[in-house]
């Protein structure tokens, strides 16, 4: 059943604690050291990556062990399965190109459909949320990480191919989540390695970068992933993820989001060259941030767990501020998880892979052959 008012009051700190986590593991199956550190620890949400898909049937049975040890309150089983290079989904299903050749088909119909597609492919294996659409605009050349992952160079672009995407994802039950706020396109520097600069005025932040999450904000977006970007005329000494002024400020008071803000993962280079992952847990939460991503390793998982409840025993952190998250969090999984059904295998084929699906993918890629 939903997570209802009073029953989050009664949740106890480490209840609450959990359901701010999403985290990652290693390996294709539940195992026995995972099951146990899930059952004392009850993350609220898991993120799948190539390492732990193997074909549609073993990403289903996983997915079923996985919600199976989440009691009464299911997970979000999320993916970053957004096309091209940033693909996660093995072979079998349908696998879209990158965000500037659907934008390049210039139809927002065909966005439309590939997001629709990937959500239906996501939820017959059990898969509710995609990090996914790329809200950053294509302004640096020299960008090392984004490129082919934006929908192009011009905000209403991104504007109208980023919103066409949330609504294929949504109207389909998977949970959109838009990234990098407040934009990670005008980077040099790969936040997976050292913490980016962006030296923009915020007069150019928004009438640029900030477009695209305004718009989507507008058509619906309830989940926002921060960057692990400096913007020094923002906030001059924290990064997005750390900046009180730039996600409660800007996109909480300013910019209106009510919804779900999403660590992008903690154990990037952006963030552990510059204190622990524990502390920045910590300081993100103060910050704004309602759920922690730690994507890999497990130790650092519980390392995030006991520093946020080191804070609020310390009264670092208040009560009152993890329940705020964490009724954030059971609105998105009151719209796309609940009521949870375990996956059905034996229908798996007749939604993954289709030829109604791959008939999708050919028209965007005809239209890319086309014009070019």
């Amino acid at each position: 059943m939903p997570i209802a008012k009073q029953q989050r009051t009664a949740m106890s700190i480490a209840e609450l604690i959990g359901q701010l986590c999403m985290i990652g593991f290693e390996g294709t199956e539940v195992t026995p050291d995972l099951r146990a550190w899930m059952q004392e620890f009850r993350p609220g949400g898991i993120i799948l990556f190539s390492r732990n898909l193997v074909d549609p049937v073993q990403i289903a049975h996983l997915t079923n062990d996985l919600q199976a040890l989440a009691g009464d309150i299911p997970l979000l089983i999320g993916i970053d399965q957004e096309g091209g290079r940033v693909s996660r989904l093995p072979s079998g299903f349908t696998i879209f190109p990158p965000a500037t050749t659907v934008a390049h088909s210039g139809s927002t119909e065909l966005a439309y459909q590939a997001a629709a597609v990937t959500a239906k492919e996501l939820r017959a294996v059990g898969i509710n949320m995609n990090m996914a659409p790329v809200l950053d605009i294509h302004t640096n050349p020299s960008n090392p990480i984004i490129g082919d992952r934006a929908f192009g160079t011009e905000p209403e672009q991104v504007c109208l191919m980023g919103a066409a995407t949330l609504a294929g994802l949504h109207d389909h039950r998977v949970l959109a989540c838009g990234k990098h706020f407040p934009g990670h396109g005008d980077t040099s520097t790969d936040s997976h390695v050292e913490l980016p600069v962006v030296h923009a005025t915020r007069e150019r932040l928004e009438s640029v970068e900030l477009k695209p999450f305004q718009y989507a904000i507008a058509h619906g977006l309830q989940a926002i992933m921060t960057a692990h970007v400096h913007y020094p005329d923002l906030d001059p000494i924290n990064p997005a993820t750390l900046s009180a002024m730039i996600l409660t400020d800007i996109l909480r008071q300013q910019m209106g989001f009510s919804g779900v803000i999403l660590s992008d993962d903690l154990e990037m280079g952006a963030i552990v060259n510059h204190s622990t992952v524990g502390e920045a847990a910590v300081h993100s939460l103060q910050a704004g941030v309602d759920m922690l991503l730690v994507c890999k390793t497990r130790r650092l998982a519980t390392d995030t767990i006991k520093a946020v409840s080191r804070a609020v025993e310390s009264h670092v952190l208040d009560q009152s501020r993890l329940e705020t998250s964490v009724a954030r969090i059971a609105s998105v999984k009151q719209q796309f998880v609940f009521p949870y059904h375990p996956i059905d295998i034996p229908s798996i084929p007749h939604t993954v892979g289709i030829s109604a699906h791959r008939h999708v993918l050919a028209q965007i890629q005809g239209q890319f052959r086309t014009l070019t």
